[in-house]
């Protein structure tokens, strides 16, 4: 990995960031780095290492500089203040939260912002897309086994860190009724139903039989909303129990996985280094010119 750095502040227009509330539909336009400052603190928990919060200052702001690059219409531009982008909460939002918390969590994350302001990150000059999870099974995801789609940066690596985290299994009961309903198969009650597994290299499910259907774990972990596609199912009467280890689709950059590895003394550059490979670390100005000329 290169990091490219510069001896004099580099100065960058302020882009704006319009993001759709989902609770108003109304938009807010929201200067870039004041987003950044909001989605870290909506993605990742301040009490996290700095270094860790400086890698999540990072990926937030590659997504949304490689977001609004590859959008040709302007109402395209819009991004949602979820999951199914990034996660922000506003200023009013994140003090209701955290009540007497907020300015030292606040000034914490803005630390982190500033220290990494206006780097992202790049694969061959272009911006990546940097996906990041919350807590990984031990191994990250190759992106191709559950989006379908392989990227060279998002491969499996191994990640230990969150292995003795309290919240790294968790347990969820279904009744057979609850299943049925939702992976649209019939399930009878007071039968041992048929089960079988297949596991991919990084031990999540890549395959599940479950009487006379069949289905992918992303598929499963998404209908049942398991906390990952890393599961183990057990019948018990007329109820699945399905045991999970990690928490997200398991690609990218495992945030408490970040934090460890934060913990054990590694900045930011070599955290991001670990969970995308062959990165490099450069400015908006370098390479997204078009977008900072706008």
């Amino acid at each position: 990995m290169e990091v490219f750095e510069s001896e004099e502040q580099i100065e960058v227009p302020q882009l704006q960031v319009s993001v759709e509330r989902s609770a108003s539909n109304e938009v807010e336009k929201v200067p870039l780095e004041e987003y950044v400052v909001s989605v870290v603190a909506s993605e990742m928990p301040a009490e996290f290492e700095i270094e860790a919060l400086k890698a999540q200052a990072i990926a937030a702001r590659t997504y949304i500089i490689n977001h609004l690059l590859h959008q040709e219409e302007e109402q395209d531009l819009i991004i949602s203040d979820t999951v199914d982008h990034q996660v922000y909460k506003n200023e009013t939002e994140l003090k209701t939260i955290w009540g007497s918390d907020y300015h030292w969590k606040i000034e914490k994350i803005q630390e982190a912002v500033h220290a990494t302001e206006n780097k992202i990150i790049t694969y061959d000059d272009q911006p990546i897309t940097p996906t990041f999870f919350s807590m990984s099974n031990g191994y990250t995801e190759d992106a191709e086994n559950y989006w379908g789609s392989s990227l060279p940066y998002l491969k499996s690596v191994e990640s230990k860190w969150e292995e003795d985290h309290p919240q790294f299994k968790e347990q969820t009961v279904l009744t057979l009724e609850e299943v049925s309903n939702k992976l649209d198969v019939s399930l009878q009650s007071g039968t041992s139903i048929p089960i079988q597994i297949k596991r991919n290299d990084s031990n999540r499910v890549s395959e599940l039989s479950l009487h006379d259907q069949t289905y992918t774990g992303r598929e499963v972990r998404e209908k049942l909303d398991l906390r990952s596609n890393d599961f183990s199912i057990q019948q018990r009467d007329n109820h699945l129990i399905f045991t999970t280890r990690g928490y997200g689709h398991g690609v990218g950059m495992s945030q408490y996985g970040a934090n460890g590895m934060a913990e054990e003394g590694k900045n930011y550059e070599e955290i991001l280094a670990y969970y995308y490979q062959d990165i490099d670390i450069t400015t908006i100005t370098e390479a997204a010119p078009a977008l900072v000329a706008k």
